[in-house]
């Protein structure tokens, strides 16, 4: 892997690691606001709000520290793509339903102001990131085997 794309590689896995990370830290530390928030969005069915108000959060934190610590980068960036995949789908699908509701995202505060276009496009950003970060991270283990052909 030449500098550039190890430099791109790092920079990208810690951006969305530190993110993830904060994404988290409110949601766990008010569970109660957050799965407020997930009823908000008029998505799940009653039994699950509250079983996805505990897990995500957790899901997020556990994430970005594997981002961080550059440790199973493979699952690591795939579900990073997923849930940023997900997030952005529950987004536009609220926003074409004209909900006025708080996104969430870094903060169970309900007037954190309502998601809106800015929120869409901040989280297609992460979106990017993502997926460059999957094809880095399989761009990076194909080098690799190859490598390891090569040397042995």
């Amino acid at each position: 892997m030449n500098s550039f794309y190890r430099f791109f590689y790092h920079l990208t896995r810690l951006i969305l690691g530190a993110v993830f990370i904060y994404a988290s830290l409110d949601k766990i530390l008010h569970p109660g606001a957050f799965a407020q928030a997930v009823f908000n969005y008029q998505v799940l069915p009653g039994q699950l709000v509250n079983l996805t108000a505990l897990i995500l959060p957790w899901v997020e934190l556990i994430l970005g520290a594997c981002l961080l610590s550059n440790r199973w980068m493979t699952g690591a960036a795939g579900l990073a793509a997923v849930l940023m995949t997900v997030f952005i789908g529950l987004i536009l699908f609220n926003l074409a339903r004209g909900l006025n509701i708080s996104c969430g995202c870094f903060s169970t505060n309900p007037e954190e102001g309502p998601m809106d276009k800015l929120t869409l496009l901040r989280d297609a950003l992460f979106l990017v990131l993502a997926f460059c970060l999957v094809g880095l991270t399989y761009y990076k283990k194909s080098n690799y085997h190859k490598n390891q052909l090569y040397t042995v």
